[in-house]
Order: C-alpha cells, then structure tokens, then sequence
C-alpha cells in the first residue's frame, strides 16, 4: 500500500478511535445501569457478558452492513427500548425512591443483550459512514467491503469496546457511592435514546430530518451539551453515600 494511502487510512483511524470511544461512552453508562442492582459477583459476569455480546454483535454488524443499511428499524426498537426503560425508572418509585424491585439476573443479560443489538448497529453505522469514503485498496474484500476499510472499523470496534470494559466499572462504582446520582444517570439513559431516534429518523429509507443534521455540529453540540448538563446537575445535586447507609 502506498505511502499516501497508509497516512490517509491512519488518519481516518485515529478520528475513528475517537468517535468510538464517544460512542461507546454511553453504551457503558447503560450497562452499568443495567447490571448496578445485581449483587457484585453477578455484576462483572454481567459486564463481562455484555462485552462478549457487543463484540459479537459489532462483528457481526461489520460483515452484514449492507443489510443494516436498510433496515432502520432495528435503530428504532433500540431507541424506544432505551426511552422506556428510562421513563419506567423515573416513573415506577415507591415512596422510599427505590425500584420497588429489582431484575433477574437472567433478566438483566436479556436487557444488556437488546441494548448491545442498537448500539452495535450505530456504532457501525457510524463508522462505515466515515470509512466509507477512503478509497479502495488491493486487499480484497471482507463481508461485503473493503478489506482495509474493514480492518479499519474492526480496529475502531476493538477499541470501543475496551472504553466500554473501562468505563462500565468506573460507572458502576460511582453510581455504588452515590445512589442519587442514578435518576440523573437514567436521563442520560433516556438522552441516548433520544440520540439513537434521532438517527433513526435521518436514515436513508425514512428521511423524516435530514442526515446531514443529525452528523453535523448543531445537533451534536446538543446532544453533548445536554448530556454535560444532566451529569453535572446530577453530580452536583446527589449525596454520597454514607458509610452506614443502607
């Protein structure tokens, strides 16, 4: 591969790199909410399963990305999944303020596994739209594309999901020590979902809002700005918890 080619490839990588870290920021937060009322041990084993099935499904979205291309409404389930979940927890308290009753362990992989189906799709769509445009190569091709340009975004996926594996525990522990914080925690839920409709709504088979928003800085400044928001409101506004406290 020619010198050019190589800078141009290693480039996109390292924005790609980025924008998985991003992307898979959130995925995490989501894990965590998902697996913090399981007692510790279960909690890892349901990290753990949950990094297995976003790497499966990640691969997985890679080699069938021509399908995804079309079918918006995988992007839709996850969009309204993470919504309602979102509304449920902030709806359905008893006068305590706790969940009036936690999940199945079972349950919770089962919840962690659609979560990772959405969030794999955008991830991928993600970063094909940004691979996409590189140009071809000798390499061959791999699940429909080209072989660096698929090497590529295995590379950016990879790295997603060891943000994910780092992220996930520190979001556990720090909902663990300030129990308040996860109402504010379960809006960012809510926020990522709105994100996912948002995409959902810009793709090519609906086309309701135009694509080039949804990508561009306005929207993007928003969705950021708005998450800050909720995370330093919630931080700021949340107790720690003490060391008897039950």
């Amino acid at each position: 591969m020619e010198l050019s080619l190589l800078v141009e490839y290693g480039w996109v990588l390292l924005i790609l790199i980025l924008l998985e870290g991003l992307l898979s920021a959130d995925n995490a937060l989501v894990l965590a909410i998902m697996a913090k009322h399981l007692p510790p041990d279960q909690q890892k084993k349901a990290i753990n399963i949950g990094l297995m099935l976003a790497f499966i499904f990640r691969i997985g979205a890679i080699f069938i990305i021509s399908f995804l291309f079309h079918v918006w409404w995988i992007q839709a389930i996850g969009a309204a999944y993470l919504i309602f979940i979102a509304l449920k927890h902030l709806l359905k308290k008893d006068h305590s303020g706790r969940e009036k009753a936690g999940k199945s362990y079972r349950a919770t992989v089962a919840q962690i596994a659609l979560a990772d189906i959405a969030f794999a799709v955008d991830s991928i769509l993600a970063a094909v739209a940004l691979v996409i445009a590189l140009p071809g190569t000798p390499m061959g091709e791999i699940g429909g594309m080209d072989g660096a340009q698929f090497i590529v975004i295995l590379i950016g996926a990879i790295a997603g999901l060891i943000v994910i594996r780092f992220a996930a525990g520190f979001f556990v522990k720090i909902l663990t020590q300030r129990p308040s914080l996860e109402t504010a925690a379960m809006l960012l839920v809510g926020w990522v979902g709105v994100k996912l409709l948002m995409h959902t709504l810009a793709h090519p088979a609906l086309h309701i809002i135009p694509h080039d928003f949804v990508e561009g800085p306005i929207w993007n400044t928003i969705f950021w700005s708005v998450m800050l928001l909720i995370a330093l409101g919630g931080w700021f506004l949340s107790g720690k918890k003490t060391e008897q406290s039950t």
